[in-house]
């Protein structure tokens, strides 16, 4: 690989990575965390026993994440560090993203492609987000890399299968992107021997996850909050993975990417489209039976999409470079004629001196000169370009293409007829168009059209994507925000006064943020969560509860929206008990209420007079239906 190449490929990697990284750093202390990260944030800041306590009653999905956050936390332990290694992951997926481009269309187009990455909506979000997608994308991308790389036998199958493996134990819904992986290897008609240490690999991966599997499988109810997927679902998909979701821009985009899906680099189309096609459609149509689909679920999903909208670029600056080559050629037929033709006796003036005419040849040849290098480095370009073997001639048992890897001589770093094989002195290649030297200024002139074509609309894309970055990451943009329940709370209780939450997961302001909570008395607490192995601690029952409130002319409570909904009481017996309570014992003041966004509420409640409470309500009714929330959901696997 020449010095140009290997700049050019480094630049394929490092200038998305960079962007990426610039991107996802800006708003990563936005003043509060919502649920799923409040999750996280309480759970890393436990001991190691007692991470791997709750793991057995709830949240194995993450368990492997919630581990590498307890190193990351317990350097520093604040809403930056929480956030951190999602950029970290983020930025190295965008790394991939170039990278991958390269290895299959070039490196421009990989540039182009890892460009596009970065500048979607949707992966910033989860690049500033203390949750593990980020990390699960990159390591997808990774092991996607890593199979392109040992089946056209530059890497080892076991460095697949361990990052496949890691992968799938940060989320276990990432072992569809094997799926997608069965369908490039089918698409690439590999050999027998190809499929068997691939199946092989896949093989181990199914070993270390099986257990993970099995646990996380038992704490299905975690999502029971997810609905059933339908078209709209799948729009909402398809608009998120492109950087601008409406307008001329998105379909124009769409455009470009089923321009690459139908006449882009073929080696680019069979890795690129079953990624972004597979995991959903999979996904999707499972939870039609029983649902598990959220598009966070697949998100490393959305790369495939930036690398096929960077083939259909690539296919148009090639369509573009041959038909600039056509007209140079035309021009150089033209001019050669008329040099073959016998010169015409020369006709003077009497009122022009020779002298004269010179001055004006040498003005025509001076005005032509930048063209006619134009032209010869078009032509040079196109013809490198239309090579053979550089679309359509892959062999059976690889995912590249040749001429980009194995076909240089024995000994030699170049390969035929792109550095080493012009005639010394000369900037042209052999049967071209034109054997006389090219303009000194070409080489130049490459980057410049290269840029032009490619990589200027991407850059232009990306700054017009900035403004919905820019508006995700404020805190308003996430379903709810613990810090400000907490600042409320800070505001308005008192020092020794009771605070009930409905429900016990409720609890997660307190959690995340417990200064503000820190002079309240939690009545409803029987044992932390850290002590008990569950997320939000352990509750007394209903006559410990009525004992801990005798007496109590005030109760503060925090509401999830659902709530203090009327209706028929939960099916939980301890959510029953306080709920009961709350409507027979207490009523709502008519001050100190403090909602916060995202429908959670700080209530003042004060007891009733004996003489306006109603009939007693006891924990040992009948349970109505379970009541599903119908605001945030719970955290769970997600």
């Amino acid at each position: 690989m020449d010095s140009e190449s290997r700049w050019a490929r480094a630049t394929a990697v490092g200038l998305p990575a960079a962007v990426m990284s610039a991107i996802g750093a800006c708003g990563l202390d936005r003043g509060g965390m919502w649920r799923d990260e409040g999750v996280t944030f309480q759970v890393a800041r436990r001991t190691v026993p007692q991470i791997w306590r709750l793991l057995h009653g709830v949240d194995a999905v993450h368990g492997l994440y919630y581990l590498l956050m307890h190193a990351v936390l317990a350097v520093r332990a604040d809403e930056i560090a929480l956030r951190l290694p999602s950029v970290c992951g983020a930025a190295a997926a965008a790394g991939l993203v170039g990278a991958l481009g390269a290895r299959l269309a070039g490196a421009w187009a990989g540039c182009a492609a890892g460009l596009l990455y970065a500048a979607t909506p949707m992966v910033g979000y989860y690049a500033r987000e203390g949750r593990s997608y980020a990390l699960v994308s990159a390591g997808v991308l990774a092991a996607t890399l890593l199979l392109v790389r040992a089946v056209d036998g530059d890497g080892p199958w076991w460095a697949y299968a361990a990052v496949l493996a890691v992968s799938c134990l940060l989320h276990e819904l990432a072992a569809l992107a094997v799926c997608a992986h069965a369908v490039s290897l089918a698409c690439a008609r590999v050999r027998r021997g190809v499929w068997g240490r691939w199946a092989c690999a896949v093989g181990a991966v199914g070993i270390v996850t099986l257990p993970l599997a099995l646990v996380s499988r038992a704490q299905s109810d975690q999502v029971a909050w997810l609905r059933t997927p339908g078209w709209g679902s799948a729009e909402r998909l398809l608009r998120a993975f492109v950087p601008v979701p409406t307008g001329v821009v998105f379909w124009a985009c769409v455009a470009l990417a089923l321009l690459g899906a139908c006449a882009g680099p073929r080696a680019l189309t069979g890795v690129a489209l079953p990624l972004v096609l597979t995991p959903p459609a999979l996904l999707i149509a499972v939870s039609r039976l029983r649902p598990m689909y959220d598009d966070r679920y697949v998100l490393y999903a959305l790369a495939g999409l930036p690398l096929l909208t960077a083939g259909g670029l690539a296919t148009l600056a090639g369509a573009a470079t041959h038909a600039l080559r056509r007209q140079a050629r035309q021009a150089a037929g033209r001019a050669l004629r008329r040099r073959a033709r016998p010169a015409p006796a020369p006709r003077t003036r009497p009122d022009r001196a020779p002298d004269d005419r010179a001055r004006r040849r040498a003005r025509q040849r001076t005005w032509a000169e930048p063209l006619t290098g134009a032209f010869t480095f078009l032509g040079s370009w196109a013809d490198r370009r239309a090579r053979p073997g550089t679309r359509a001639d892959r062999p059976a048992d690889s995912l590249t293409l040749p001429g980009t890897r194995a076909d240089r001589p024995a000994g030699s770093l170049t390969f035929p007829g792109t550095r080493a094989d012009r005639p010394a002195g000369s900037l042209t290649f052999p049967g071209t168009w034109a054997d006389r030297r090219a303009d000194a200024r070409a080489p130049a002139l490459a980057g410049v059209v290269a840029l032009g074509l490619v990589v200027v609309p991407v850059l232009l894309l990306v700054g017009y994507a900035l403004v919905p970055h820019r508006a995700g990451r404020a805190a308003a943009q996430r379903p709810d925000d613990l810090a400000a329940l907490s600042w409320a709370a800070a505001r308005q209780l008192r020092p020794g006064e009771p605070v009930l939450f409905l429900p016990a997961i409720g609890r997660r302001s307190a959690l995340a943020y417990p200064a503000g909570f820190a002079a309240a008395r939690d009545v409803a607490l029987r044992e932390s969560g850290a002590r008990s192995g569950t997320l939000y601690g352990r509750e007394v029952g209903a006559a410990e509860l009525r004992r801990r409130l005798a007496g109590a002319p005030r109760l503060w409570v925090v509401a999830e929206p659902y709530a203090l909904r009327p209706g028929p009481l939960p099916a939980d017996p301890v959510e029953r008990a306080k709920l009961a309570l709350l409507r027979r014992e207490f009523s709502p003041a008519g001050r100190g209420q403090a909602p916060v966004r995202g429908g959670a509420s700080l209530r003042l409640y004060v007891r009733r007079e004996p003489a306006a409470r109603g009939p007693s309500v006891t924990a040992a009714g009948p349970p109505g239906p379970p009541v599903r929330p119908a605001g945030p959901p719970r955290p769970g696997p997600s």
